[in-house]
């Protein structure tokens, strides 16, 4: 029996890739912005209509270099605990406080509603999260950041190529960084990229992902090693021809979950939000056991029974993470915290067969009692 992973990387025909890196060995430029890394970081500027963009060596370094490119080295930052791993310790690698907000139940985004009453005079962020390619709301944060003189970074991994409102989902906040790893939309097979529209910032976070280096004999700030290599931004490069087509196949797959499981007593789906251009990312659905009959995990290990790999995504909550036990409550967060026991992403890749959709739902709706 073949598995059905939750995802599967997106790859350019081999021939296309070959073609695509076979200069690297002509001009054994591997890495340190060579001429890959040029051409992409203009093409996906393009692509995303950002003003500017620079590339990453994953979407973590993303996050935690733009705090430090705002200058962000103490104080709280109000945030998610419904989000990956790397949202939190970003902001806890640079010696921040995160300060966890509940989530909206509806969009599992964070709820601005209970923003406010989060900021302290020690606040200086907010890191909000796109989450499966449900965008926050933004115009509401925009509005608390404005009040209160805060930077916004937004965690916006999950929602490469989107759209609101016609403009592009990187042109929102101070920042918006984007997650190219092979499991996502669109992957660079590991990278990341910021979007902003400060000039001093981009000089600030080019120098950070590059040792600090000013020049060739200037070293002015103590910076890291986040510089995407050649291969990576080939990689980009062949994959950001398709964008629109995988997209458009998600889609596909995306609708023939809810054709399924739309409207069923129990389930939860996310919701298609006006204004949005998605890109169908992931799948989530949220069981409640009481309605349904069967728990999240009967399930999840029903699926597995069959082949079938589902996520716990997000689960636990990063609040409760054992790396931070006893440092937050997670009960301060109950709406996240009932989501998460709860929620289960189905697989949700290009390449998924319709018929594979059918047996998937199929699975998961015979689990009722």
């Amino acid at each position: 029996m073949n598995k059905i992973l939750v995802t599967r990387s997106s790859m350019p025909e081999l021939n296309e890739y070959v073609e695509e890196i076979k200069d690297i060995w002509e001009s054994h430029w591997l890495t340190n912005m060579g001429v890959k890394h040029q051409k992409f970081q203009k093409e996906l500027m393009k692509y995303l209509e950002v003003d500017n963009v620079d590339l990453l060596t994953n979407g973590h370094m993303a996050i935690e270099l733009s705090l430090q490119a705002l200058k962000l080295n103490r104080g709280e930052v109000i945030t998610t605990p419904f989000t990956f791993a790397s949202t939190t310790h970003a902001i806890v690698r640079n010696g921040l406080t995160p300060v966890f907000c509940d989530i909206n139940p509806k969009t599992f985004t964070i709820d601005t509603e209970k923003i406010e009453a989060l900021i302290t005079d020690k606040t200086v962020a907010i890191v909000p999260v796109h989450v499966y390619g449900t965008i926050c709301n933004i115009e509401e944060i925009d509005r608390i950041a404005k009040k209160y003189g805060l930077k916004v970074i937004y965690d916006a991994a999950h929602t490469f190529g989107e759209k609101y409102k016609g403009k592009g989902i990187g042109s929102f906040g101070d920042v918006s960084c984007f997650s190219f790893h092979a499991t996502k939309v669109f992957n660079t097979i590991e990278g990341g990229a910021v979007c902003f529209e400060d000039a001093e910032f981009g000089k600030e976070i080019s120098r950070l992902k590059n040792f600090g280096i000013k020049n060739e004999e200037v070293v002015d700030g103590i910076g890291a090693n986040a510089k995407m290599n050649e291969f990576c931004a080939a990689m980009g490069l062949c994959n950001l021809k398709r964008i629109d087509e995988e997209i458009a196949n998600r889609k596909i797959i995306a609708d023939r979950y809810r054709d399924h499981l739309e409207g069923v007593e129990g389930l939860q789906l996310a919701p298609i939000q006006k204004n949005v251009q998605s890109n169908y990312a992931y799948f989530p659905v949220v069981i409640d056991e009481k309605i349904f009959g069967s728990s999240r995990n009967e399930i999840k290990n029903e699926l597995e029974r069959h082949g079938i790999y589902a996520r716990k995504y997000f689960y636990p909550l990063t609040s409760s993470f054992e790396c931070f036990h006893g440092k937050f409550d997670e009960n301060k967060t109950p709406v996240a915290l009932h989501i998460s026991k709860r929620v289960l992403t189905l697989p949700l890749y290009v390449g998924l067969s319709l018929r594979e959709v059918d047996r998937i739902c199929n699975i998961v709706l015979e689990c009722r009692k």
